[in-house]
C-alpha cells in the first residue's frame, strides 16, 4: 500500500529556502511534496547574477567562505565542482588616515594577532594604543551569555582607530552594519570563545583563532570560492534537484495552524486563496517572520521583533578594455575617510573583479562598488545614475581611474542584511526554543546563526531534518485528506 505524498510549505525561496526544499527530497524522496512560496519573481534571495558586458555578474553575495564546508559540500552534492574558481593572489588593501595600504595580515576581523603589523594602517597614538593591548588587565567575560558591542570592546582595548579603521569597514561588508550596533558573540563567535577559554587579551584570542602563521613557502587552503557562470547556478541546480513546485510572485498573508496541520493565506485580501501543509518552514527576513508568526508562535514572533535590518546596494561596473586597475583585489574604507576636497565617500568597499578572479580577468576591466550601511538612508535614495557618478568618483580618487562604464547594474537590497546586535545569539536561542514547542514549524535563514552563503545552508539543513522527522512520525495512512492544495 502506498502513502499520500506529505505535503510541505516553504516560505522563501532563497538559498536558505531552496536548501530546505532540496534536502527533504533526499531525505523523503516521493513521500514528500514541497511547494516554495517566493513573494519576488525570481528565486535566489540574495544570491543574484545578472548580465555585465556580455557575461554573468553577481550582484548580491559573490562567493562563500571555504572554513565552513558546507558551501564546498553543497557545490559538490550538485555536480558543480568543475565551476567553482577561488580567488587569485592579489591581496585586499584599506583606505585609512588618508592613504591606502595593503590590508595588515593576521586579524580576525580586524582585531590583530599581531599588533606590531597595524603600523601602516594607525597613527603613532593609536599604534601605541593597539600594542599595549596584551598588558591590560585580563579580560574576563562576565558569565554566561557574556556580550558586549565591537565598538565599546575593542575601543576600550585597543582605542578608537581600531574600531574605524579595521574592524568596521571588515565588518560593513559582511552585515552592512555599524561596529555600535553589532555584538561580539555573534559576529566574533570564535574570538569570544576564546576568551572563554581563558585567553585574557583580545589580542591572544586572534591568534588562538587565526592559529599560526604560514611557514615559509607554505601555501594556506583558499578562503572563498564561487562559480564560473555565477551563485545563481547553485540557486538553479536546487531548484531543478528538489523536485519542488516552486511558486513566484506569491505573497503569503498570514499563517494558522489548523487541525491537519497548517493553513496559508495567500494573495490578496480581496481574492485569497488558503493552502494547507502537513508543515511549514520560514525561510524569510525577520519583519516577514514576525508577522506571520504573530498569531500562533507569540514568542518567536516578539524575538525576529527584536532583529532589525539594515539596506546597502551593489554596484558592478564593466570600464573600456584595457583600462588598468591597482593590482590589489579591492579596498575598503575606513570610517570617516574624505576626498582630497573633504568631500565623503560614498562607497563602503570596491572588489576589483578582474583582479580577484581569474574567470572575469579574461572578460576585460570589471569591479563592484558596495554602499550603504545601517541608517544610511539618504545614499540609497539617489537614483542608478547619481550613485553611479558618485561611486565613479570615488574611483577616481582612490585609483586615479576616470573612464566611464561601458556597463553597468544597479542592485539595491532593501531591508537586505539582519543586524547582529547585542544579545542576538539570545535572541535567535528564544526563536529556536519557541518553534520547539510548535510540531511541523521550522525556522531558517540569515536572521540567525550568520549571513554567509554556508550558514544559511546549515540552517537549510537543520530545519530539512527536523520536518522530516516530524512527518515520519505523523506519516497519514493513504486517503488522508489534506485540504486544497493546487494540483
Amino acid at each position: 500500500m502506498t502513502s499520500v505524498p506529505q505535503r510541505v510549505a516553504v516560505i522563501g525561496g532563497g538559498i536558505a529556502g531552496l536548501t530546505v526544499a532540496h534536502r527533504l527530497r533526499g531525505l523523503l524522496g516521493e513521500q514528500v511534496r514541497v511547494t516554495v512560496l517566493e513573494q519576488t519573481d525570481r528565486l535566489g534571495g540574495k544570491l543574484r547574477t545578472e548580465e555585465l558586458a556580455g557575461g554573468p555578474v553577481d550582484v548580491g553575495a559573490e562567493a562563500f567562505v571555504t572554513r565552513r564546508t558546507e558551501g564546498l559540500e553543497l557545490v559538490t552534492e550538485l555536480g558543480l565542482t568543475e565551476d567553482l574558481r577561488h580567488p587569485l593572489r592579489a591581496a585586499p588593501t584599506i583606505r585609512a588616515g588618508g592613504a591606502t595600504r595593503p590590508l595588515p595580515p593576521r586579524t580576525f576581523l580586524g582585531v590583530p594577532a599581531e599588533p606590531a603589523l597595524l603600523r601602516e594602517v594607525l597613527s603613532a597614538d593609536g599604534f601605541a594604543r593597539a600594542m599595549a593591548e596584551p598588558e591590560l588587565p585580563p579580560l574576563r567575560p562576565d558569565g554566561p551569555g557574556w556580550d558586549a558591542t565591537v565598538a565599546d570592546l575593542l575601543g576600550t582595548r585597543f582605542g578608537p582607530e581600531v574600531v574605524d579603521r579595521l574592524a568596521e569597514p571588515l565588518l560593513g561588508g559582511v552585515y552592512a552594519g555599524r561596529a555600535e550596533g553589532l555584538g561580539v558573540r555573534a559576529t566574533m563567535a570564535p574570538l569570544v570563545d576564546a576568551l572563554e577559554r581563558g585567553a585574557g587579551s583580545l589580542t591572544a584570542a586572534a591568534a588562538q583563532t587565526l592559529g599560526p602563521g604560514p611557514k615559509a613557502g607554505e601555501t594556506r587552503p583558499p578562503v572563498f570560492g564561487t562559480l564560473t557562470g555565477g551563485l545563481g547556478d547553485l540557486v538553479d541546480r536546487l531548484a531543478e534537484t528538489s523536485g519542488a513546485e516552486l511558486r513566484l510572485g506569491v505573497t503569503v498573508r498570514g499563517l494558522r495552524r489548523s487541525a491537519e496541520g497548517w493553513r496559508l493565506e495567500l494573495g490578496s485580501a480581496a481574492s485569497p486563496e488558503f493552502l494547507d501543509a502537513d508543515a511549514v518552514v520560514l525561510a524569510v527576513p525577520a519583519p516577514a517572520a514576525r508577522k506571520l508568526l504573530a498569531e500562533d508562535v507569540p514568542a518567536a514572533a516578539a524575538a525576529y521583533g527584536r532583529i532589525e535590518v539594515s539596506s546597502m546596494a551593489v554596484l558592478a561596473l564593466a570600464l573600456p578594455p584595457g583600462t588598468e586597475l591597482l593590482t590589489a583585489s579591492g579596498v575598503l574604507l575606513a570610517v570617516g575617510e574624505k576626498h582630497a576636497d573633504g568631500t565623503p565617500f560614498t562607497a563602503k568597499a570596491f572588489t576589483f573583479s578582474s583582479r580577484k578572479w581569474g574567470h572575469f580577468a579574461e572578460r576585460g576591466t570589471l569591479l563592484r562598488a558596495s554602499v550603504g550601511r545601517f541608517g544610511e538612508t539618504a545614499t540609497l535614495q539617489r537614483d542608478d545614475d547619481e550613485l553611479i557618478a558618485a561611486v565613479r568618483a570615488d574611483l577616481a580618487e582612490l585609483t586615479g581611474v576616470r573612464a566611464g562604464p561601458v556597463d553597468a547594474v544597479v542592485r539595491r537590497w532593501g531591508g537586505g542584511l539582519p543586524q547582529y546586535a547585542l544579545g542576538h545569539t539570545a535572541t535567535v536561542a528564544a526563536i529556536e526554543a519557541a518553534v520547539a514547542e510548535v510540531p511541523g514549524l521550522a525556522v531558517a535563514g540569515a536572521s540567525l546563526h550568520g549571513v554567509g552563503i554556508p550558514a544559511c545552508i546549515a540552517t537549510g539543513q537543520a530545519a530539512a531534518t527536523r520536518v522530516a522527522t516530524h512527518l515520519a512520525v505523523a506519516r497519514r495512512p493513504t486517503g488522508a485528506s489534506m485540504g486544497t492544495w493546487p494540483a
